[in-house]
């Protein structure tokens, strides 16, 4: 027990280490600028510090509220404070807590431990395999087929890729039990309500597909007993979660049903394809595409292969997942590549669905396991510096127009993907303004209190600014330039603010 309790410990310890390198990797690259700056990626840093800050709680978010990416983000903040640490940081740190969630989620699908079996350590090389294809992830493109880096973000639906795979590992260990029990199925419908509730897409990343698979198995008399109460919990739940949105409903600016287009399938095909071919268009890209290829591949074998139900049920899910979401993207006429998440989630699955132990000398055993853990050691050492480093690299564009936007008193705007950088690093956060390019509020993942002002005296503009159509005759009396960053500065003319939109 004692040796057994000790791997479990070092499981989480080798987690955490393979954690810190990836996100060292990829905040050196390009990618850093959708862990740091992208404007999709700051709101539940933004959230969290206005409610931290005490501003009128008058939020509205789009169909996902990211409730628990709000609470694990908001220990982080306040251990951030006490820690004087900066927002970058706190960034990086939340991005190394959701790679180890997921190692905590596949050792849950891996099953119980049991003779002539490793589940620890089969759950770190799925793992491995998934920070692999993470880190030949190096663009700096929100839209571009990387999709393993997305889960260390604080959105990109990272609390739901966990309850997915989770959610697997619950049924797996019903699966695995002599006799039935009710307190997996429970937590499945828990799992699915409060996973709906945040984000209605793990109904179409789990429910349905999760749901196909029980449904096969309810077909077979011999385990029909436990697919039907696994399969009415998880439908249950997610049809309680989605009628425990309502009371959100005037936080939610868009509900999601816009977003599926049936008639759109062919422009989707087209898009999805344009993708992969720019993503097989680098070495990188190559092999992160390979990886996944060759675990759906063992995916596959081990469906055939697998020694009992459990097995079978999570080698199934990590090729089924990924076949079944990309159908239902397509044949919905979606354009998102993180609607496609599962794709490089879901296969590593198949590296835990039959956790035996391989057979190796002991002391072959010991030398590879120290051998290992000697370079994760000194690559998490290593990276700390570097994970330092990318949170705290000046970007002297930033800090020109935040001290002058400090200096000036006044309240200014700027459009979504431009302003919310500056706004997340401002002293007083409520001096600038999310708008259109008419200058109308634009209240998409923001809090509205902003708007309260109804007037600003200064526009900051960068590269992804649309053109300006103000409606008026007004022109700037100084325009100020910060590298990547534009103000122009209106004083003392004032520019109404329109009626909001989304």
């Amino acid at each position: 027990m004692r040796r057994s309790g000790m791997r479990e410990i070092g499981g989480w310890v080798a987690a955490a280490l393979i954690s810190i390198v990836t996100v060292a990797q990829l905040a050196s690259t390009a990618r850093s600028e959708l862990l740091l700056r992208d404007g999709d990626s700051l709101v539940v840093a933004m959230l969290v510090r206005s409610v931290a800050e005490g501003e009128p709680f008058d939020w509205v978010m789009s169909s996902v509220l990211f409730l628990p990416e709000l609470a694990l983000f908001a220990v982080l903040w306040l251990i951030g404070r006490l820690l004087t640490l900066d927002v970058n940081t706190v960034l990086l740190i939340n991005g190394i807590f959701n790679l180890v969630a997921l190692y905590g989620a596949l050792r849950f699908a891996a099953g119980r431990r049991r003779s002539a079996h490793a589940p620890v350590g089969w759950s770190l090389v799925a793992l491995t395999a998934f920070c692999a294809i993470a880190v030949t992830e190096t663009s700096a493109s929100r839209d571009a087929l990387e999709l393993a880096s997305l889960l260390a973000t604080t959105t990109y639906y990272s609390a739901t890729v966990i309850a997915v795979v989770l959610s697997v590992g619950i049924v797996r260990r019903a699966c695995d039990r002599e006799t039935q029990t009710r307190l997996l199925p429970l937590m499945l419908g828990v799992v699915a309500l409060i996973s709906t509730v945040s984000n209605p897409l793990y109904a179409a990343w789990a429910t349905v597909p999760l749901g196909v698979v029980l449904g096969v198995m309810a077909a077979y008399s011999a385990v029909r007993r436990r697919a039907l109460p696994l399969l009415a919990w998880l439908i249950g739940g997610t049809v309680v979660g989605f009628i425990v949105r309502i009371p959100f409903s005037a936080w939610i600016a868009n509900d999601g049903a816009e977003y599926a287009q049936p008639g759109m399938w062919p422009e989707s095909v087209r898009y999805y394809t344009d993708l992969l071919a720019t993503r097989m268009s680098t070495p990188l890209g190559v092999l992160g595409t390979v990886i996944v290829i060759v675990l759906l591949l063992v995916a596959v074998r081990q469906t055939f292969r697998a020694p009992d139900l459990g097995a079978r049920l999570v080698a199934v899910a990590a090729w089924a997942l990924p076949v079944l979401v990309l159908i239902g993207a397509v044949a919905l006429g979606t354009h998102a590549a993180r609607y496609l998440e599962p794709v490089v989630f879901a296969p590593v699955l198949a590296l835990v669905a039959t956790p035996t132990t391989v057979r190796m000398p002991r002391r072959a055993v010991v030398a590879l396991t120290a051998s290992a853990a000697a370079l994760l050691v000194i690559g998490a050492g290593l990276s700390v510096p570097r994970t330092v480093g990318a949170a705290q690299h000046p970007n002297t564009d930033l800090k020109c127009v935040n001290e002058w936007v400090s200096a000036s008193g006044q309240t200014g705007a700027g459009q979504f993907w431009t302003v919310r950088l500056p706004k997340l690093h401002l002293d007083d956060p409520t001096q600038l303004v999310q708008v259109d390019h008419q200058l109308n509020a634009y209240a998409w993942l923001v809090n509205q209190s902003d708007f309260s002002p109804g007037e600003v005296t200064f526009l900051i503009e960068d590269a992804q600014s649309t053109n300006w159509a103000l409606g008026t005759n007004a022109q700037p009396t100084q325009v100020v330039s910060c590298g990547q960053y534009t103000i122009h500065d209106f004083s003392p003319v004032t520019l109404p603010l329109g009626p909001p939109r989304s």
